[in-house]
C-alpha cells in the first residue's frame, strides 16, 4: 500500500519519537507499504527552520537524506494536478501544507499517515 507521510510523521519517525501512535509505526515499518514524503512538507520544514520553529541535526537536504530517503522513502513531487486539487478543496483547514497533502493524497489515491483528524473532512483516508 502507498502511504503519504505527514510532516509530524517523517521528524517523529525520525526521531522514534513516542507520540507516534503504534498503528502509524506499524504501516511505516512494513516492508509491503510503500512510503511516500511530500516535497511540500520538505517546504514546510525548511520554512519553520529558517523561522527557528524547528531544530534539525542536521540541514534538510542532509535529514532527507539520512533519515527519509536511507530509509527507504520516496519523494512525491508536487504536480499541476494537486495544485489545481488545492483550489477546490473546502476550507475545513487553512493551513497551506495540510492542503497540499490533502490534495496530494486524493490525486494519487493514497492513504495518510497523520495525528491530525482533519484530513478525514476532504475524504482521505487517514492511518493513526
Amino acid at each position: 500500500m502507498r502511504l503519504l507521510l505527514d510532516t509530524h510523521v517523517l521528524l517523529w519517525w525520525a526521531e522514534d519519537d513516542p507520540a507516534l501512535s503504534r498503528r502509524a509505526k506499524t504501516a511505516v515499518a512494513d516492508p509491503g507499504n510503500d512510503c511516500l514524503f511530500s516535497l511540500g512538507s520538505l517546504w514546510e520544514m525548511a520554512i519553520k527552520l529558517s523561522l527557528e520553529k524547528l531544530d534539525l541535526p542536521d540541514s534538510v537536504d542532509v535529514f532527507v537524506e539520512r533519515h527519509l530517503v536511507g530509509g527507504g522513502f520516496h519523494a512525491l513531487a508536487i504536480e499541476l494536478a494537486h495544485v489545481a486539487r488545492v483550489a477546490r478543496l473546502p476550507f475545513h483547514h487553512r493551513d497551506p501544507f495540510d492542503r497540499l497533502l490533502a490534495a496530494q493524497a486524493l490525486e494519487e489515491d493514497i492513504a495518510i499517515v497523520t495525528r491530525d483528524p482533519v484530513f478525514t473532512r476532504y475524504g482521505v483516508r487517514r492511518i493513526w
